[in-house]
């Protein structure tokens, strides 16, 4: 486990995962200024998280900068931001909590079985499908910042682009698990 940990933490300074690091830091900031009513400025640093998300990966493929942290972190940090964004969304109103509950236990059991595979010296990377449902993720939470406007022209389009990400995401969770299942025959 100690070697694996070792790896896992290997050649980490780089501008990729430099720009999740970023976007882990991002969060509790988010929260804190989405709880003080400062819409404006939590959806700014919403989307300089987004931003960051899209720019590390194409950076670290484009640079040959892809490190297991990355692999690992970089889902982390998407799942907090959302999850983050969600949770303050749904306090506010914004957005029903069956879905987000859904959501929520779809990332608990990524987290988790990211760590049973990580002890197993498996990195499953984020899939066509979790990347499709972030990018919808991003746009519903966007969108949510302007819920009361949006549904007062009846045009929920928020709620629309989240159930959507729902669906999305619960495809990438069957993917990744068949992906993981697959690794895990190998070893």
């Amino acid at each position: 486990m100690q070697e694996r940990l070792k790896k896992l933490f290997t050649n980490v300074w780089n501008v990729p995962n430099a720009l999740t690091m970023l976007r882990l830091v991002l969060v509790p900031v988010f929260i804190v200024l989405f709880l003080r009513g400062q819409r404006i400025a939590a959806l700014v640093v919403f989307c300089v998280a987004s931003l960051t998300d899209m720019l590390d990966g194409q950076i670290a493929r484009r640079t040959n900068q892809v490190t297991d942290f990355g692999k690992l972190f970089d889902p982390l940090a998407d799942k907090l931001m959302v999850l983050s964004a969600l949770i303050c969304h749904g306090a506010a109103g914004h957005f029903p909590w069956s879905a987000i509950l859904i959501v929520g236990i779809k990332e608990v059991l990524m987290i988790l079985g990211g760590a049973v595979l990580l002890r197993k010296g498996i990195v499953v990377q984020a899939n066509l499908y979790g990347k499709v449902a972030t990018v919808f993720f991003m746009a519903a939470l966007i969108l949510a910042f302007f819920h009361e406007e949006l549904a007062a022209r009846n045009l929920p389009l928020d709620v629309i682009l989240l159930w959507v990400s729902v669906g999305l995401t619960l495809l990438a969770l069957v993917v990744y698990a068949v992906q993981a299942w697959k690794k895990l025959r190998k070893v």
